[in-house]
């Protein structure tokens, strides 16, 4: 069979045989690409996060993401620096962390991403100060209460935006990352979107898609960077989100 098969190629134009090797490589390729999306999926071990070092730094932790990020990395056995705008907040995910990993040691610093930032990064130098800060989790953002015109977004909203989804990642990553450099190894994850990924557009939430597609770029240069000196950098790109009311949404984005 295989020789007929070889016989019958031989018989064939030489542009169809180029369109079937191309259609060969195609399939193959393809193959490779949803064969590698398995194994990362689903097969691949899961890092020892405790490599990077015996502390993660959360920003944004006290709902949704944030705070599940906060509870696995406890779970591995990581200290968290937990940083958020409500102290209350900030006690009530800290208390319920060491309640079910009570071996975790937890600080907490209170910094207002739409307030006055540059302050607030310095709080945060002071609390990872001699600490080995491996993980750092930008999980801090917001979006849009509801979908609108660029033209109707007001001067506050479009202020908060850039300065909490593009300055508060930035600067905070700035804050951090010296100290991977100097102990040679770290893992910094920055919360994208689809909106500004996956999907050609995002009309009517334009400001939000486009701090986005900063942070995914921003991600894709620190990790070229920066991969040499044993620092791992991913932009984790979320589509969709559920929410059980809007006012979940709401009070997500005001802590």
């Amino acid at each position: 069979m295989e020789s007929c098969f070889l016989n019958t190629l031989k018989t064939q134009p030489l542009w169809l045989l180029a369109l079937f090797t191309i259609g060969s490589l195609s399939v193959l390729r393809l193959a490779f690409v949803i064969l590698n999306w398995v194994y990362v999926n689903f097969l691949r071990p899961a890092k020892n996060l405790r490599k990077y070092g015996s502390w993660a730094l959360v920003t944004g932790p006290t709902d949704g993401i944030g705070k599940s990020f906060a509870f696995q990395l406890a779970k591995t056995g990581l200290n968290l620096v937990l940083v958020g705008r409500n102290p209350d907040k900030l006690k009530d995910v800290s208390d319920s962390i060491q309640a079910k990993y009570a071996k975790t040691q937890i600080k907490s610093v209170v910094v207002d991403f739409s307030g006055d930032l540059d302050e607030g990064v310095e709080r945060i130098k002071e609390a990872i100060e001699g600490l080995d800060v491996g993980v750092l989790i930008n999980n801090v953002g917001i979006s849009y209460p509801y979908a609108r015109f660029f033209h109707e977004v007001d001067q506050v909203l479009l202020k908060n935006l850039i300065k909490v989804n593009v300055e508060g990642t930035t600067k905070v990553t700035q804050a951090v990352l010296p100290g991977m450099l100097k102990r040679k190894k770290g893992a910094i994850v920055n919360i994208g979107s689809g909106a500004a990924i996956v999907i050609p557009s995002d009309p009517l939430y334009s400001v939000y898609a486009a701090t986005k597609a900063y942070i995914d770029q921003f991600s894709r240069s620190l990790y070229v960077e920066y991969r040499k000196s044993g620092i791992d950098v991913q932009c984790q790109v979320l589509f969709l989100l559920c929410f059980y009311n809007l006012n979940d949404l709401v009070m997500i984005q005001s802590s």
